[in-house]
């Protein structure tokens, strides 16, 4: 009986050793993978707005994540989500540039993203904003005006 109740202790141990030990990973993966938004305007001979983002993380950032990010691009308190598609440009969708072209976002790399649209953004609305949300449910916004 001790015998079995040991085996059962060490099992059990090992086991929320391995899921300490997957937490730590997840929050040490959260903690080194961060993004800042520097700069965003609208580029009318493309139909995109053009967003520079930087990863100020300490890990890179694999092209096999970009389809689970999800940019929000618009007026604010109205802006439209636009998914990844690094095919041919079209509306509702966005593309990421890194600046290397080796289609991996280093560490202290800025990346060009580029949301194209179906209807060019009007003059009226003053302010816009641009909300960019990490596989990992980190991010950031940044508020912005169209230039005259």
């Amino acid at each position: 009986m001790a015998g079995s109740f040991a085996a059962y202790a060490i099992f059990y141990g090992n086991l929320i050793q391995s899921n300490v030990a997957s937490s730590m990973d997840a929050v040490r993966q959260q903690v080194n993978i961060r993004i800042k938004i520097i700069y965003a305007t609208v580029n009318e001979s493309e139909g995109c707005f053009v967003i520079y983002v930087k990863n100020i993380g300490h890990l890179p950032i694999l092209n096999s994540s970009f389809p689970y990010m999800d940019l929000y691009v618009g007026p604010y308190k109205r802006a439209a989500l636009y998914k990844y598609d690094p095919g041919s440009p079209r509306a509702g969708f966005f593309l990421i540039l890194d600046a290397d072209g080796d289609c991996v976002w280093e560490a202290g790399e800025t990346a060009i993203f580029k949301a194209f649209y179906d209807r060019a953004p009007e003059g009226g609305e003053l302010l816009y904003e641009v909300r960019i949300c990490l596989r990992n449910g980190l991010g950031d916004s940044y508020l912005f005006t169209l230039p005259v």
